[in-house]
């Protein structure tokens, strides 16, 4: 038989989890393979984003390229999709952490608020239900008897009614096919038409065929396939339960949907005692009915006395009391409870019946004795014939045979009519056994069992009848199932039957180190459930030498490290140690087997517990540096004179320079007072004169480094003159002392300055600094717009355009011939276009009437070509030789 668990099926009725699977893995893009068809648009043909040539069009290949992109971003969002959803799965990911509690503590409140704000907070009849929420959050707490697998938050699960055990839908379908399966196949004859019952795996509640889940829902049976919701219970709709409370009492549970039972209703309502005679005050509708604890008061059915006890619920026990009581004949009194008055004693009635000649043989009893059994008519022992004779006479026997049917319900008596019983009968006959194999002759009141053993299964379909002369209706199997449970710990304690075995009711407790916390879980799950989370402190005993170890939670293992400060006294300074404690540091162990060879695998660091010294004493010491630049906190273990690595600083003889030197002792005479002067162990200046120099002078003091002034510079300086030709010989501090005045002469050759005006001319003035003046007088000529007329002035006043030339009527005359002569060449061109293109159209014409190629010639019209068309390209260079003879000669009668 196939395991329940790997069969899936949808669900309905009250179903807990989610009836959607897990996306599947992978990206979910689908791949053809290399023999696969073509699909439409594929590389077989050249489709419209495809160029004759098999090149892809930029258009195909932008198609293409969103077309990819689109199924990149569907597996994307499926494999989020994916992580999202088994992120969220339940009883296999830790969820004990801190966050989780709170967020735990949030929902569990959010759905009890509607049933405290009714109790005004108080939660004591909500510790049943509670129960049922927390254990729907705790990893592992969640098992499928069936399966013995975690109920995670995403799959579709059902809850039983009696015992709200949680299953897989997929299991629980299962099962109840398989109970009516084989419930049907062992007594039904008409296999499967009858509507047998099944059972719960746990309490055994039985549910109709019309039950069984096919549907998933959510607890309280509003929604179909609840979302997934991290913020709700697992597998709640997160609306009001609204289910009847029970017993029912009208009113519907506050909750949200929830796990387990609804718990007791918190509506008050008004209500009297049992007995009715207290007054009715307000109380809990599931704790309406109390007791004033007054006598109850009512009439016992012994119809004397009263009930005693107090107030209490339906009807009053029997009378307690005793009392003399006769029996039913009244021959007899004895003290009996008042609650029984009627009672039969042992003796024979006695009484003289109504014949008078015999007396009553009945036991005790109530009313008149009757008739004797003897009057009347009577039949003799045959029961054929009928006789009327006194009570005191017996009935004689007919003579007739008996004639009645013997005990083995074949044969008659053949005797005569006779008193007692008939005879055994002892004919022989052939007898077949009880299995129907054999046959024997024997006598018929003898039963006849042959010794043939039955070989058929019994109903477990596991063991042989093995009865002897079986008739076909095998017992049932009376041997112990003994198949090991699905917890791999017992083994199946029914009679041997067929299918699955029943779930094992045993469970188990799972405990933290301590014992305190402790999750119960089914027998099977104890050795893959994660130990609860304890939130009591360790008590074991610290390993270090402190009296205490560090408050942390219970755990299994070892004590985490201990890191409070060690506080040991140091030997060398008393100072206390504030290391965290060191007694158990782990320390990598050397000096370990080395390998001989490569072929030798190296073997893992090996790490042991020790206990190691106390650090350097780091308390900060105050100590001045040995060139006592400053006063700096040493730690106490290196406490003494010490170099701060900085520059000596004092200075030097020379005045200039100070000490470089790092920091050193300094030997301070008394002679010497100012703490900043060299001492004899500080470095001698042997560097050179390092003070400024006047400005503009580039040669060094020739003088060793020395205080005081530098003495004058006599160096001569390679000057170069203003327009930098001449280069001039100058004393440098002649340079350095003069003023701009004296700066320009000094640098003044007397020549005439060689730079270029804007003009183009030369400047007329001495060397000089800066930009030349423009005041140029030389001889510029100047012609008019059409250069007929030339005219000689002064070069300054032409840039300042004082003066200009402009053309007269000659020059207008010879432009306006110009002009004329241009515009006949472009008249004549134009006429010449209109006439060949005349000449084309007469000769289109022709061809169209349909004339003969002979006569074609004749067809064409003959164009008689002007002077103009004949010579024109002679006409042109003569016309520009004498347009500019004629310019040449006129600029030459001006000038």
């Amino acid at each position: 038989m196939e395991a329940s668990w790997r069969q899936v099926a949808g669900g309905r009725g009250r179903a807990r989890g989610r009836g959607t699977a897990a996306p599947s893995s992978g990206n979910g893009v689908h791949l053809r393979g290399a023999g696969g068809g073509r699909e439409k648009g594929s590389v077989g043909a050249a489709g419209p984003g495809l160029s004759p040539g098999g090149a892809a069009t930029p258009a195909a290949a932008e198609l293409m390229s969103q077309k990819k992109f689109e199924e990149i971003k569907k597996a994307n969002q499926a494999a989020a999709k994916k992580i999202v959803e088994e992120h969220f799965s339940s009883s296999s990911e830790e969820e004990g952490d801190e966050d989780f509690e709170g967020k735990r503590g949030k929902i569990v409140a959010n759905t009890f608020i509607t049933y405290t704000t009714q109790t005004d907070g108080d939660v004591r009849e909500l510790e049943r239900t509670k129960q049922y929420v927390n254990e729907a959050f705790q990893a592992g707490a969640m098992t499928c008897l069936i399966c013995i697998a975690s109920v995670k938050r995403n799959q579709a699960v059902w809850s039983c009614s009696g015992c709200f055990c949680i299953f897989h839908m997929p299991c629980i379908q299962k099962w109840a096919k398989d109970s009516q399966f084989l419930v049907s196949s062992l007594t039904d004859d008409d296999f499967g038409k009858r509507d047998y019952p099944w059972p719960c795996p746990k309490c055994r509640f039985e549910y109709k065929r019309s039950d069984t889940p096919s549907r998933y829902y959510c607890y309280c049976g509003k929604v179909e396939d609840p979302p997934l919701d991290p913020w709700l219970v697992p597998h709640s709709c997160g609306q009001v339960c609204e289910r009847d409370f029970k017993p029912s009492c009208g009113h519907k549970c506050l909750l949200l949907c929830h796990p387990g039972p609804c718990p007791p209703c918190p509506k008050m309502v008004t209500t009297t005692c049992y007995c009715k005679k207290a007054k009715p005050i307000p109380r809990r509708c599931s704790a309406k009915e109390w007791s004033c604890q007054l006598p109850c008061g009512r009439k016992l059915l012994c119809g004397q006395h009263k009930c005693e006890n107090p107030c209490h619920a339906g009807s009053c026990p029997p009378c307690p009391r005793v009392s003399r009581q006769k029996c039913v004949c009244g021959k007899r009194v004895a003290e009996r409870s008042c609650a029984s008055p009627l009672w039969h004693c042992d003796q024979v009635c006695g009484k003289t019946l109504p014949c008078g000649n015999h007396t009553c043989e009945q036991v005790c009893h109530v009313g008149a004795c009757g008739d004797c059994p003897r009057s009347g008519k009577r039949f003799c022992p045959c029961q054929k014939s009928k006789f009327s004779l006194p009570c005191t006479e017996d009935v004689p026997t007919c003579g007739d045979s008996c004639d009645k049917v013997l005990e083995c319900g074949i044969h008659r008596c053949s005797q005569r009519c006779h008193r007692g019983p008939c005879e055994t009968c002892r004919q022989e006959v052939e007898k077949h056994c009880r299995c129907g194999k054999h046959t024997k002759r024997m006598p018929c009141h003898k039963p006849y069992l042959c010794e043939t053993k039955c070989v058929k299964m019994r109903d477990c379909q596991k063991h042989q009848c093995r009865r002897k002369c079986c008739p076909g209706n095998c017992p049932p199997c009376d041997q112990n199932c003994g198949r090991t449970l699905g917890c791999r710990n017992h083994k199946c304690p029914s009679v041997c039957h067929r299918g699955s075995c029943y779930p094992c009711p045993e469970t188990v407790d799972v405990k933290c180190n301590c014992g305190n916390t402790k999750v119960t879980v089914p027998c099977g799950r104890e050795r893959t459930t994660r130990p609860p989370k304890c939130k009591e402190q360790c008590s074991r005993p610290p390993t270090c030498h402190h009296t205490s170890q560090e408050k942390h939670r219970c755990h299994f293992g070892s004590c985490p490290p201990c890191h409070q400060p060690c506080q040991k006294v140091l030997e060398k300074c008393g100072h206390l140690c504030p290391a965290p404690c060191h007694d158990q540091a782990l320390i990598k162990q050397t000096g370990r087997h080395q390998p001989t060879g490569p072929w030798e695998q190296p073997s893992e660091p090996a790490f042991i517990q020790t206990a190691l010294p106390c650090p350097p004493c780091q308390v900060p010491i105050p100590m001045e540096c040995l060139g006592k630049h400053e006063v700096s906190p040493l730690p106490c273990h290196a406490v003494g004179p010490y170099s701060c690595k900085r520059a000596c600083g004092r200075t030097l003889t020379c005045q200039n320079h100070t000490c470089m030197k790092e920091c050193h002792k300094v030997t301070e005479t008394d002679s010497c007072t100012d703490k900043k002067k060299a001492g004899p162990e500080c470095l001698h200046c042997e560097e050179g004169c390092s003070k400024s120099r006047p400005s503009g002078c580039p040669h060094p003091c020739v003088l060793p480094c020395h205080p005081g002034e530098c003495p004058p510079c006599v160096q001569m300086l390679r000057i170069k003159c203003h327009c930098k030709i001449t280069s001039l010989y100058v004393e440098c501090r002649k340079i350095t002392t003069a003023d701009v005045n004296e700066k320009n002469l000094l640098s003044c050759c007397k020549n005439q300055c060689p730079k270029e005006l804007p003009c183009g001319h030369r400047c007329k003035e001495m060397c000089h600094p800066g930009e030349c003046p423009f005041n140029c007088n030389q001889k510029v000529k100047l012609r008019c717009p059409c250069k007929r007329i030339k005219k000689e002035v002064q070069c300054n006043k032409v840039r300042e355009n004082q003066i200009s030339i402009e053309c007269d009527t000659t020059c207008k005359e010879m432009k306006q011939k110009a002009s004329e002569l241009k515009e006949a060449e472009a008249k004549a061109a134009l006429e010449e276009e209109k006439r060949r293109q005349q000449a084309e159209l007469e000769a289109f014409e022709n061809r169209l009437k349909g004339r003969r190629k002979k006569n074609r010639k004749r067809d064409e019209v003959a164009v008689e070509l002007t002077l103009w068309q004949k010579y024109k390209y002679y006409l042109f260079p003569l016309c520009a030789i004498v347009v500019v003879v004629c310019a040449w000669y006129i600029a030459n009668a001006v000038d």
